[in-house]
C-alpha cells in the first residue's frame, strides 16, 4: 500500500544549475568539475531531503532514495555500457541522519540491462492486468512501460520529450525562460515538416526495445546541426513537440497498446498533449492522477518503491523489462547515523501496489 504524503520540487541554485548545464554532454569537462558537482549536488539534495522530511513526513522518514543528477548514460547501439549520476549521498546521510540508497541504475546495467527506465516494477505492480497499457513518462526523455495483455513488462526510452525543447528555450532566451510554459511557443508556431522528417529519420527510433538514450544523443548540439537557418523559436518548438508526439505514438502503436497512462512534466504542455492525442488516433490517453499519483511526482514515488524493495532485499526491476539477464537488488547503501539494517522479511516480494489517498 502506498499513501502519498505530497511532493515538493525545489530548484537548483542558479549558479549550480548553470554549472551543471555547462558540463552535460556533449560538453567537455574536467575531473575537478565532476568532483565539485558531485559534492555540490549532494549538498543540494541533502538540503532538499531534510526540508521534505520535516515538512511532509514530520521527520518520520526511515530511508532516502537518491536518483542523482544524470551526468552520462553510456550506450553503444542497443547495449548500455555504464551510467553516471552525480550527487554524493554522504552529504544526504550526514544532514538527515538517514540511510541512503543511491546509484540505482548501475546494477541493472551490470546484469545486461539498460538501467533505464527503472519504473517497470512500479508500473507493473500498479497497472498489471488484462488491459495492454503503455505507462508513459514525459520527462527530459520520454519512456514507456508496456504492461498487461498476457505478456511480460517491457520498458524503454522512446526518444526526447522535454530535453530538446527545454534546451532550445534556455539557449534562445539567454536563460530568461527554462521551458515552454503551457506550450505557448509551440502553439504559436508552425511545424517545419522537412526538419521533422529529418529528425524522425534518426536511427534510434528504429531500434528494437529494450533500449535507452539521453542527452548524449539528443543534445542541443545535435539539434543545431539540423536546424535550418532562420527558423524561429516558436516554429522550432512546434516541430520538436511534434517529434516527441510522433515518436511516442510510433512506439505505442508498435506495441499494440489499447490505452496510454501519462505522467511527467510534459503532461502540463497542452500543445504537446494535443499533438500526442492526434498521433495516437483511437488510443485514449489518461492521466496517472486517476490512480492517485500526481503526474509531476510519479518517478519520485517509483524510486521510493525501489528503495523499499532494496531495504527488504528484494529485486527492484520487473523480470525482462530492461533486457537484463536476471533481476537484481538495486542501489548502493550509505548508512545513516544509526547504521544500516536491511528489513528482510519472510515470504515473496509484493506483486501488486495499491494507492490510498485522502
Amino acid at each position: 500500500m502506498l499513501r502519498p504524503l505530497g511532493h515538493r520540487s525545489l530548484p537548483y541554485e542558479a549558479g549550480l544549475r548553470k554549472e551543471i548545464l555547462a558540463t552535460l554532454p556533449p560538453a567537455a569537462t574536467t575531473m575537478e568539475q565532476v568532483a565539485r558537482l558531485h559534492n555540490l549536488i549532494g549538498q543540494a539534495f541533502a538540503g532538499a531531503a531534510d526540508i521534505v522530511n520535516r515538512e511532509l513526513a514530520g521527520s518520520r522518514a526511515e530511508l532516502v532514495v537518491s536518483h542523482g543528477q544524470n551526468a552520462f548514460h553510456w550506450v553503444e547501439g542497443r547495449r548500455a555500457r555504464g551510467t553516471l549520476q552525480l550527487g554524493q549521498p554522504a552529504w544526504i546521510a550526514e544532514q538527515t541522519g538517514l540511510s541512503v540508497v543511491s546509484d540505482v541504475r548501475a546494477r541493472d546495467i551490470a546484469a545486461g540491462g539498460q538501467g533505464a527506465p527503472l519504473v517497470s516494477l512500479f508500473d507493473s505492480m500498479l497497472f498489471g492486468g488484462e488491459a495492454r497499457r503503455a505507462l508513459l513518462n514525459l520527462g527530459g526523455i520520454a519512456n514507456i512501460t508496456v504492461v498487461g495483455g498476457g505478456g511480460a513488462p517491457l520498458a524503454f526510452d522512446t526518444g526526447p520529450a522535454n530535453a530538446l525543447m527545454d534546451a532550445v528555450v534556455y539557449s534562445r532566451t539567454g536563460g530568461a525562460e527554462d521551458f515552454d510554459r503551457d506550450g505557448r511557443h509551440a502553439a504559436a508556431g508552425m511545424i517545419d515538416q522537412s526538419l521533422l522528417a529529418e529528425l524522425l529519420a534518426e536511427p534510434y527510433f528504429s531500434l528494437e526495445p529494450p533500449k535507452s538514450t539521453g542527452r548524449e544523443l539528443f543534445s542541443l548540439a545535435y539539434l543545431e546541426q539540423r536546424l535550418p537557418a532562420g527558423l524561429g523559436l516558436d516554429d522550432t518548438l512546434a516541430t520538436l513537440a511534434a517529434l516527441t508526439a510522433q515518436s511516442v505514438a510510433k512506439a505505442c502503436l508498435a506495441q499494440s497498446v489499447t490505452e496510454v497512462v501519462a505522467a511527467g512534466g510534459g503532461t502540463f504542455n497542452p500543445t504537446l498533449m494535443t499533438m500526442l492525442a492526434s498521433a495516437l488516433g483511437a488510443i485514449p490517453i489518461r492521466s496517472i492522477a486517476e490512480w492517485g499519483i500526481p503526474p509531476a511526482a510519479k518517478e519520485a514515488y517509483a524510486f521510493a518503491l525501489l528503495g523499499f524493495m532494496t531495504a527488504h532485499n528484494w529485486p527492484g526491476v520487473a523480470a525482462g523489462a530492461t533486457g537484463a539477464d536476471h533481476v537484481s537488488i538495486l542501489g548502493s547503501i550509505t548508512p545513516g547515523r544509526l547504521g544500516w539494517s536491511p528489513m528482510a522479511v519472510d515470504g515473496a516480494p509484493p506483486t501488486r501496489l495499491r494507492v490510498v489517498t485522502g
